[in-house]
């Protein structure tokens, strides 16, 4: 592109996993770890919270822009793998660093003093909307997928994300929280994660619009689209709009002949009980709090539920082995204690 890189943030093995540089009054961060397609590791999560806390003083960075090197993802979330290692080593002090750092960067973002852009042409879940819904601007075109699918590894969803999901339409929130569905660009702009709609063809040249300082008015000018979002908002708001999972469970089971319905609980029965339980009492507690009560919360919930087997044998199940077939203990709601639900909620 012609410009100067400029890291200035600390170095894994001598090199970073993002890229940035400064012009125009534009700050971008390019996520550069392709073969994990851009999951944030530790040196990532460090690395751009010190880029960020640069450019907030910065008087030459006006906006900052987050972009992707990856045509497959703009980040598929946080390295839950090196996680679970940590789990496995009994290494909770590397886990609680991990997610504090995590929840401080997107805090980061989310308290930004300055126009912040996402550009989201892929992949985009977990702790990729952690540096994406807190932000000011967020694009998305239709290759954009997004999700929240911690409840099928045993985790839950964080991220600040207790905090976004129940200040979504009516059910919402419990419903993508619960089921980890996935959803497209358009049906993003429609629940209120996303906030302008742009065709991947187009995106090169809105990149470089604001790449070369434009106002964000006109560079975002071309956005929209003729495409309509399919997301069920009244059967959502049917279904979901309890904070009850038994409850939940049984008007999806009753649902005779409703192929969403059975789909969604397809989703859910594969997910692990314990964290179906922890989701929905961390999304209902987050409807009442600030974002920074919801992230001490996710802390506490993140340090407690990774020790637990569901954990590591969900996150076996789906990126270790890969064999798509947890064996999640209890394997029912019903036979989830409480108890241990109020243990990892900090209830």
């Amino acid at each position: 592109m012609g410009r100067d890189v400029k890291l200035v943030s600390r170095y894994r093995d001598g090199m970073s996993l993002i890229r940035t540089s400064v012009a125009n009054g534009v700050g971008e961060v390019i996520l550069d770890r392709p073969k994990a397609l851009n999951a944030l590791d530790q040196s990532m999560i460090d690395d751009m919270h010190a880029v960020l806390t640069v450019w907030a003083d910065d008087d030459s960075v006006e906006t900052v822009l987050v972009t992707s090197a990856s045509d497959r993802a703009f980040c598929a979330g946080g390295d839950i793998r090196a996680i679970r290692d940590h789990a496995v080593d009994g290494d909770i002090d590397a886990i609680t660093h991990y997610f504090h750092s995590e929840y401080r960067l997107d805090q980061l973002v989310a308290d930004y003093p300055k126009a912040y852009v996402s550009l989201i042409d892929g992949a985009a879940m977990g702790g990729g909307l952690g540096i994406s819904v807190h932000g000011e601007i967020r694009v998305v075109t239709e290759k954009a997928l997004i999700a929240m699918p911690e409840t099928a590894i045993g985790f839950f969803p964080d991220i600040g994300s207790t905090y976004f999901l129940p200040r979504l339409p009516d059910g919402v929130g419990m419903w993508l929280g619960l089921t980890g569905a996935r959803i497209r660009g358009i049906d993003a702009v429609a629940v209120g994660l996303a906030t302008h709609f742009v065709a991947s063809a187009d995106l090169p040249d809105v990149a470089d619009a604001i790449r070369s300082g434009a106002p964000l008015a006109d560079a975002l000018a071309t956005s929209g689209t003729d495409e309509t979002s399919d997301v069920p908002l009244r059967k959502i708001g049917e279904y979901f709009a309890d904070d009850n999972v038994v409850a939940i469970v049984g008007g999806l089971r009753g649902a005779v002949g409703d192929e969403w319905a059975a789909e969604m609980l397809a989703l859910i029965e594969n997910a692990s009980p314990t964290s179906l339980l922890v989701t929905a009492a961390m999304v209902k507690a987050g409807a009442r709090s600030g974002l920074d009560e919801c992230f001490d919360r996710e802390l506490h919930a993140a340090q407690r539920i990774t020790t637990t087997n569901d954990f590591l044998e969900g996150v076996r199940a789906v990126l270790v082995d890969k064999d798509r077939n947890p064996h999640f203990d209890p394997a029912t709601i019903e036979a989830v204690d409480p108890a241990v639900v109020a243990t990892i909620v900090g209830d």
